[in-house]
This record gives structure tokens, C-alpha cells and sequence, in this order.
């Protein structure tokens, strides 16, 4: 059976702002990496032997158009204040640092051939975004972007991303610009036009909410939540199996990466609270159930007996799983 992780090597490394840090990575053996396409990412698993964090990173690709493959992945990573994941890597990757990374993974797939794409992209989240303005450019689809952040010196790539896409994109700076208007953004776009967007939860769910104003069906609308899994509150807590196991999952690690990491058997796709295979059943919970999935209803979440382990959690000390 092919193994999911690679051995790679950190072969680079770049200040994109003072948050925001550009990590290439290649093979470890200096084979060719598997292709990534366009709103792939990849899981790193880092931090010791034991590998405590995993991440998802989408793979930005090449930084110009027509450029040859790259022997490497390039991805952002925007540091948190916390001492969590991403703030190990701003303090420890260095070029020649050792990691684990899985073949290219992706649930945030670009449709071809739309009368016009949209891309949305709110701080970070321009990462998948960028590979896909790439690609359309590349096949001379018809599309527009709009990148929105606090302001430009905070915005990764809006360089590059305005020579890629010239008139085609909109850079929207809050601090001077105020918050965009989604919903006239939707209303300007033409008959069957499919938007994806990455960023903030709220954002996106405004644009969600925008579009269902409009009568647009659900399905135009195609999203990222970025790093809804962690939060820079989050806690440790234990998870209690049915054969009496008890699992500690550590505040920047999901419960499905500690079961997996104990050899639990579990079911698991798009990692992200959208495709609902890893939804499990709650026998109990000394707290509250914090939801952060795209896949259950208001009601669902409300009734607190399922829960997606991705990326949901728990505000209390101990969970029990129907596992």
C-alpha cells in the first residue's frame, strides 16, 4: 500500500509580510514531487518524532504564468499569536529542516469551462485562490478576482497578483475601503456564474447569505474555510472510545489526527467540515460541543448528538465517542 506521507526537506524560505512566511518544500530523496492542482493542499506533520502537529496548506504553485513545474511546493503560513502550529513553523523551519507531508489532497476543485468564474480571496486565503487565477489565465477562461485585506502590506502575492490578472482583479484595502458590498459584487455577475471563495468564516458566510438574497443556488458558491480546525483559544481535552480508550487531544491537534496518530479507525476526506464522512456520534460531553463544520444544519448542531471530528472540538475536559 502506498504510503499518504512523503519525507521532505524545507529547500527555502522568505518573508511574504511580517506575518506571513513563504515555505518551499521538496522530496527528501530529490525525486519529482506529485503534481498539484489547482486548490490542492497538502498535510504537514511536524514537531518531533511524534509528529504533534498536523496542518493543511494549500499548494500556491508557480508565481508567474507559463512557468515551468517548480521542484518544490510553495506555500503561506500566517503566523497566530498562540504557540500553536503555525507559530512552530515561523520559529524552527529553516532551510534543510525534515518534515512529513501528504501526496497533494483536494476538495476545493476548479470547474472548467463557466460562462465566468469569480474568485474571492479574504487574507490568507488567497493561497488556493492564487493557483486558481493561475490556471484560468492559463486556459484563457473568462474570470475576475477580488482580493480583500486589512491593508497591502499585509496582503501576500498582491503583487504577483496583479501582474497575473491585471484589470481583472480588485484589491480591496478595509482600512481605507471599508468592507466590499457581496451582495453587488453577486448581482454584477453574469447569468451561471461560479464563485469560490477562501478566507474568514464570517466572510463567507456573507457571501453565502448574499447569495441566497439573490435566489442564487446554493451550488454557485464554492468555499474554504481557512484553518477552522484551530483556534488560538483552544484547550486540550480527552476523548473517550468505547472500549474504555482515552485519548488526549492536544490544542493544536483534531480529534481526528490523535486518533489516527493511535491507530483508530476512522473515515475521512475533505478534512475541512464540508463532505460530513467523518461525522461520528456523541455519547456524552462534560461541556459544550463546538461545531465548526459547513456540513451540518443549525439544528443538527443545536441538537449536539453528531459532531464532525476534523475540525469540531469540545469547551470542556472529556468527550465521549460512539468509536
Amino acid at each position: 500500500m502506498q504510503d499518504k506521507y512523503l519525507n521532505a526537506i524545507v529547500v527555502g524560505r522568505r518573508a511574504l509580510t511580517d506575518r506571513i512566511t513563504e515555505i518551499l518544500i521538496a522530496a527528501q530523496d530529490g525525486r519529482a514531487l506529485p503534481p498539484a492542482e489547482a486548490g490542492s493542499h497538502i498535510e504537514l506533520r511536524f514537531g518531533g518524532e511524534d509528529g504533534r502537529f498536523l496542518r493543511h496548506y494549500s499548494v500556491v504553485g508557480a508565481l508567474t504564468a507559463g512557468s515551468a513545474p517548480e521542484p518544490f511546493w510553495r506555500i503561506a503560513v500566517q503566523r497566530e499569536n498562540r504557540a500553536r502550529g503555525s507559530a512552530f513553523i515561523h520559529g524552527n523551519f529553516v532551510v534543510g529542516t525534515h518534515l512529513r507531508v501528504s501526496r497533494p489532497l483536494n476538495a476545493f476543485r476548479l470547474m472548467r469551462h463557466r460562462p465566468k468564474t469569480l474568485l474571492i480571496a479574504g487574507g490568507i486565503g488567497i493561497t488556493p485562490i492564487f493557483a486558481m487565477a493561475r490556471s484560468l489565465d492559463a486556459r484563457h477562461e473568462n474570470f475576475s478576482a477580488v482580493y480583500v485585506g486589512l491593508e497591502r502590506a499585509t496582503m501576500a502575492y498582491v503583487d504577483e497578483l496583479e501582474t497575473l490578472c491585471g484589470d481583472r482583479l480588485s484589491v480591496v484595502q478595509t482600512e481605507y475601503d471599508g468592507i466590499p458590498d457581496l451582495k453587488a459584487l453577486l448581482a454584477k455577475q453574469p447569468e451561471g456564474a461560479q464563485v469560490y471563495v477562501c478566507g474568514p468564516g464570517g466572510m463567507i458566510e456573507a457571501l453565502v447569505a448574499a447569495a441566497a438574497e439573490l435566489g442564487w443556488a446554493p451550488d454557485r458558491i464554492r468555499y474554504e474555510v481557512f484553518n477552522a480546525a484551530h483556534s488560538p483559544e483552544d484547550e486540550g481535552f480527552e476523548v473517550r472510545l468505547k472500549d474504555g480508550m482515552t485519548i488526549p487531544i492536544g490544542a493544536g491537534m483534531t480529534i481526528l489526527d490523535a486518533l489516527e496518530a493511535r491507530g483508530v479507525e476512522t473515515y475521512a476526506d475533505c478534512r475541512r467540515g464540508e463532505c460530513g464522512l467523518c461525522t461520528t456520534a456523541v455519547i456524552a460531553c462534560d461541556g459544550e460541543l463546538d461545531h465548526r463544520d459547513h456540513f451540518f444544519s443549525d439544528e443538527d448542531k443545536a441538537e449536539g448528538r453528531q459532531m464532525t471530528i476534523c475540525c469540531s472540538r469540545i469547551r470542556g475536559r472529556v468527550l465521549e465517542l460512539d468509536i
